[in-house]
């Protein structure tokens, strides 16, 4: 069993009890935490000095002490101070200790890659001023934001004391025409209602406490998969992996575009959307484009066919792609390997060009080193 060392805010009353309530049963981690002096969320000098990195890394020397196997700045500073600070932060504790960390922040925002989120709906207990800083700091890291009201609290003991229906209203009114939403505090009661308004909003919630206990289990290879508490505990760290084998196809390959479809519908992915892409910078996005039947297409029949891959240097000759892929997305050729587990094509990764292109020996050992990827991810997680 692995252990979990946390840096918690010291009026903070909801992280602990819930991180318990989300590991109980599941014999994965046991959590340790060490509270560090913070009681009021502002953007002035005081307030600030709350998060100096000395009295975090003396509290990350105590958990040291306790050989936890990683540490989370469980709090959300960086999201007004900036991701960089903590980037910082987590480059300071592990060569104070020699333990790798993460913080809450960082956390959501590989959330986000994980999901693909480039626009996020914030659910925010703070002041109007906090409240766009954070969007500022999403944003400058990729991630348009849609902030709901802010609740204009900055006293941090409280925001354990907002009611679940008024966290529900915010995260509702957060939900409009983003691709997540996230409750960026980590003394926000938020985690029980992520699968609920999952289910209603048809949307990833991504609660604070959640993603940093997600991240950690992530980081000491726990392969967390627990049911409940949405879909980030549930396919996250999945969903990272495949994200991250299509990132290393697009940098092998030297593409344009690369993408995975998959049918495995008990981690709710289906072929008609992407489950992972990566881009080159100025390449539109595919990933949320539901227009075609993808089964369908001649290039896929093709590969449930043959079951091997398809190398296409141009488009002249069959089997066609979908003209929409030529026309709309300026692809004029593309690899494409089948997902095969258990006798049937599962999905397929696709490599895309915007050049005719003679695809090398290299480029097709890399995409079988991507489909051997994704299939031992796959195995992981079934």
């Amino acid at each position: 069993m692995y252990r979990i060392g946390m840096l918690t805010p010291s009026s903070n009353t909801c992280l602990e009890p819930v991180t318990a309530a989300l590991l109980h049963g599941s014999g994965l981690a046991s959590a340790h935490f060490a509270r560090v002096p913070v009681t009021r969320i502002a953007l002035d000098n005081g307030s600030n000095a709350q998060f100096d990195i000395e009295p975090m890394l003396a509290a990350a020397r105590l958990l040291g002490d306790a050989e936890v196997d990683v540490i989370a700045w469980n709090g959300t500073s960086g999201s007004w101070l900036g991701a960089e600070r903590d980037r910082a932060l987590c480059a300071a504790i592990t060569a104070e200790t020699g333990i790798p960390a993460t913080t809450s922040t960082l956390a959501l925002l590989d959330a986000c890659a994980a999901y693909g989120v480039t626009r996020l709906g914030l659910a925010l207990p703070y002041t109007k001023d906090v409240a766009d800083r954070i969007a500022a700091t999403y944003t400058a890291e990729g991630v348009e934001c849609l902030v709901a009201e802010p609740l204009g609290i900055d006293d941090n003991a409280s925001f354990a004391r907002v009611p679940s229906d008024r966290v529900a209203q915010q995260i509702k009114a957060a939900a409009q025409d983003t691709h997540a939403v996230a409750v960026v505090c980590t003394n926000v009661h938020g985690a029980h209602l992520a699968a609920p308004l999952e289910d209603a909003l048809h949307l990833p919630v991504l609660d604070s406490v959640t993603a940093t206990l997600w991240k950690t289990l992530d980081l000491v290879g726990a392969a967390p998969a627990l049911p409940g508490w949405g879909t980030l505990l549930r396919t996250g760290s999945l969903r990272a992996q495949l994200q991250e084998a299509v990132r290393e196809l697009l940098s092998a390959t030297g593409a344009d575009r690369t993408t995975l479809r998959l049918d495995v519908p008990e981690h709710g992915l289906h072929v008609d959307l992407t489950a992972a892409e990566a881009l080159r910078p100025g390449i539109r996005s595919i990933r949320r484009d539901a227009s075609l039947d993808q089964r369908r297409l001649n290039t896929v029949e093709w590969l449930e066919e043959h079951r091997t891959p398809l190398v296409q240097p141009h488009f002249h000759t069959a089997p066609h792609p979908p003209q929409a892929l030529v026309d709309v997305y300026g692809v004029h050729a593309q690899l494409l390997g089948p997902i095969v587990r258990g006798g049937a094509m599962t999905g397929w990764l696709s490599v895309h060009s915007r050049d005719e292109r003679e695809w090398t020996d290299g480029d097709r050992t890399a995409l079988a080193a991507a489909t051997a990827r994704v299939r031992s991810a796959l195995g992981t997680y079934s």
